[in-house]
């Protein structure tokens, strides 16, 4: 190999392994899932446009060139545009997280591009370059599907070492899911059993058999008494794999709603998915289940309770439930819920916001009675609820304006409460109210009836819209502007943009709700 090859030949090896990255990042995201970062490139059209644009100036001039210059130009365009690549394990949102079984899709996929360059370097070939280039988000799927075998392998091991953990401690399990609220949930009840007894809980968002098996390995020791795991549904079967892992003595639907609705097509496979769960639980005779009474709304779930009721324990307003949610009061200091269980009426505070903790928190209380707390203990521990991290998080700052971070995940039903907090808020301070929003994702053939009944019900609570990536809820801005006509709506190509409109516009009191945030393989546009 030459000196003016091997030259161009790391020059393109700097530059794939900076490109790489980005494409990792994307791929992890997507779970490691081929089809669906597949579907991410074609969607986005993440191909390249800026190397093989200058690759074909570059064919262009070569019939003008000397010998060795047409090398050197590609080799410089390698360069030059590898500064131009984000690094994903600095700037991203969610950054990139170099695992050990990133560490091993990368490290062979990079070596399918070195190989790659070093054949094309040797023709410099400006067209093959391009074919080179465009193929290198393959190499990331050609590679996870060669490590397929081997992931297996590791993961069989992880879990047979998590199942031989929650054995041998063998912690009271309290399973957690739902279309929305399991997070809420399962961070308010932790909070109220960890003041009574040693208490595990997933943290964050970890709701998938790998992530939750890491943290039995890491942190489930003798001493818990309860483990609290959020349980994630990804399709059919994802329960059921992890109530394998973690077999519950007692569990929790919140809801059965639209959320994730394109995954499962209808309310029917999403209420039977939530419901493996519920088939666990009352396998055995002492098992209890809760369930917030909108769950009942389905048929699957209405039956699969009249046949199991003395294992079910309902949380509602109507006359039935068993836990009957009475008054529910909002005020800038936070949530009082009255609530009726067993003839006996309490009045739960806690320090949150948003009517949609209503439902969550008495569905908290309840399952800490079925857990052995007293009724007394389990008032006084709600009422030191901290609050819960980007979900209807009020944050009054120094400068007089607060902002209410709903930004982790939103859904129809949660979105309205949090419409309803901003008025809220903003009344008490005569405050002007400012919604940023991207909407609600993942809504499939309901994208469009939903959120033009938002737009609607933003009108009525907000005075200012900063919509993020309009194009894909056109109908939530025609709605906003056919209630309200007047009031102001900017579409926003990102949360950069939104971030940049609100440093030059707002000022106190003003009050601006975050109204869930776009993952990276959703905002994100590769800038190739």
């Amino acid at each position: 190999m030459s000196g003016l090859t091997f030259f161009l030949f790391a020059a393109f090896a700097y530059f794939a392994w900076c490109r790489l990255l980005q494409y990792l990042h994307i791929f992890q995201q997507e779970e490691y899932n081929s089809r669906r970062f597949w579907r991410w490139i074609v969607r986005t059209r993440a191909f390249d446009r800026r190397v093989s644009g200058a690759l074909l100036a570059v064919v262009v001039l070569g019939f003008f060139l000397p010998p060795g210059i047409e090398e050197l130009l590609i080799a410089a365009a390698f360069i030059l545009f590898s500064f131009f690549e984000n690094d994903p394990r600095k700037s991203a949102k969610k950054k990139l997280v170099i695992t050990k079984r990133a560490r091993r899709i990368f490290g062979i996929a990079l070596g399918f591009c070195f190989a790659a360059g070093a054949m094309t370097s040797q023709d410099a070939n400006p067209l093959l370059w391009i074919v080179v280039v465009q193929l290198m988000p393959l190499s990331l799927m050609l590679s996870n599907s060669l490590l397929a075998p081997v992931e297996d392998r590791i993961q069989r091991k992880i879990l047979e070492e998590a199942r031989a953990i929650v054995a041998k401690t063998n912690p009271k399990v309290i399973g957690i899911t739902g279309s929305f609220g399991k997070t809420s949930v399962k961070h308010i009840l932790g909070h109220v059993l960890e003041l009574n007894a040693p208490t595990l809980f997933t943290p964050g968002s970890v709701n998938t058999l790998m992530g939750i098996s890491r943290i039995v390995r890491e942190k489930l020791t003798p001493d818990i008494r309860y483990f609290l795991a959020e349980m994630g549904a990804y399709g059919q079967g994802s329960i059921e794999k992890l109530c394998g892992l973690t077999p519950p003595h007692c569990g929790i639907i919140t809801a059965i709603g639209e959320a994730h609705f394109e995954r499962f097509k209808t309310l029917d496979s999403v209420a039977r998915a939530k419901f493996e769960l519920a088939e666990a639980v009352v396998s055995h005779d002492e098992g209890k289940m809760i369930v917030q009474e909108g769950v009942l709304a389905q048929e699957y779930a209405r039956m699969f309770v009249e046949k199991h009721r003395a294992q079910f324990i309902v949380c509602g307003r109507d006359a039935s439930a068993d836990l009957k949610i009475g008054k529910v009061e909002q005020t800038a200091s936070g949530l009082t819920v009255s609530v009726q269980w067993q003839e006996k009426n309490y009045d739960l505070f806690a320090p949150l916001h948003g009517a949609v903790h209503a439902d969550n928190m008495a569905l908290a209380f309840v399952t800490a009675l079925m857990c052995g707390v007293t009724a007394e203990r389990a008032v006084a521990a709600l009422r030191t609820t901290p609050q819960i991290a980007h979900r209807l998080e009020v944050k009054p700052l120094s400068d007089g304006t607060v902002y209410i971070d709903d930004a982790y995940n939103s859904n129809p039903q949660g979105f309205a409460s949090a419409l309803d907090l901003l008025s809220v808020i903003a009344s008490e301070k005569k405050a002007r109210r400012i919604l940023v929003t991207p909407g609600v994702v993942e809504l499939g053939e309901k994208n469009d009836e939903i959120h033009r009944a938002l737009g609607e019900k933003a009108a009525q609570n907000a005075d200012v819209v900063l919509v993020v990536r309009a194009d894909k809820i056109p109908t939530f801005i025609e709605g906003f502007k056919s209630a309200a006509a007047n009031k102001e709506a900017f579409a926003v190509a990102s949360f950069k943009e939104a971030r940049e409109w609100l440093g030059k516009n707002v000022k106190a009191p003003d009050v601006i709700l975050l109204e869930n945030d776009l993952p990276d393989v959703d905002e994100t546009k590769l800038a190739l």
